[in-house]
């Protein structure tokens, strides 16, 4: 093993580790750091295909570590159904030539809500509205996903207006994650577009990924719900600047 691919090998685990250890956190965010770092040295469609296993298997481990999810599935089902129809027609963006327009906008709305969340009451969605809605957000989050490979506008703003406790919040993260991921790499393969040498070193990233999330899990059972939330919203801003810088850059 030459340095040169030793240099890659660490700077993909670590990229891994700091990407697992702010959705252990957070909740999320996984895909978001690992997409921005490893289209450093690699085409956007190749860290998609990458990132796909170990975001698979951290966001099942997130939305099966807590409460029954019955009543999650029921009460989400029409917005899941619409992330996969809205990922299939949104996915030529992120296989086409340049995704940065739909990054750089995605970044700035990402950072937007959270300077909201944090100056102001959190915005909450009534009940009766949820049946219109629900769908309406999957839709938008998968052609969003289709474009940029990140999945967290709007169904992350959407979800924490929902009133959901700490556990239920991380648990909803999960599972709209899950369902996102797996219509992502559906979609690309749909298009000739899942890139296998990115995909089989995707495996090789999962223990990292794990460990990230396990140390960040941790730090998160510490916090108060007033501070995790204010937390929320932090990694909100974080993420969006690094998303809107990474895509005018």
């Amino acid at each position: 093993m030459n340095s040169d691919t030793t240099t890659i090998l660490i700077f993909i685990t670590a990229t891994f580790v700091a990407a697992g250890f702010v959705k252990g956190v957070v909740g999320m965010g996984l895909p978001t750091v690992a997409m921005g770092v490893l289209s450093l040295f690699m085409a956007p469609v190749a860290a998609a295909s990458m990132l796909i296993i170990p975001s698979l298997v951290t966001n099942v481990w997130q939305l099966v570590a807590g409460p029954p999810l019955g009543y999650l599935f029921k009460r989400l089902a029409t917005m899941m159904v619409m992330i996969c129809l809205g990922t299939l027609l949104g996915i030529s963006v992120l296989t086409g030539a340049s995704s940065s327009v739909a990054s750089a906008g995605l970044g700035a709305i990402l950072a937007l809500y959270g300077v909201i969340g944090l100056a102001a009451r959190q915005f909450r969605v009534p009940a009766r509205a949820e049946p219109w809605l629900s769908p309406l957000v999957g839709l938008v989050t998968g052609l969003v996903t289709g474009a940029t490979g990140v999945f967290v506008v709007p169904a992350v703003p959407y979800l924490g207006s929902l009133g959901l406790a700490k556990e239920q919040l991380i648990q909803a993260l999960g599972l709209s994650f899950t369902v996102s991921t797996v219509a992502l790499a559906a979609a690309l393969a749909l298009q000739g577009s899942y890139q296998l040498p990115a995909s089989g070193s995707s495996a090789l990233a999962v223990l990292p990924a794990l460990a990230g999330m396990f140390l960040g899990q941790r730090v998160r059972a510490t916090l108060r719900p007033d501070v995790f939330r204010r937390w929320f919203f932090v990694g909100l801003i974080v993420l969006g600047i690094y998303m809107l810088v990474r895509a005018v850059s």
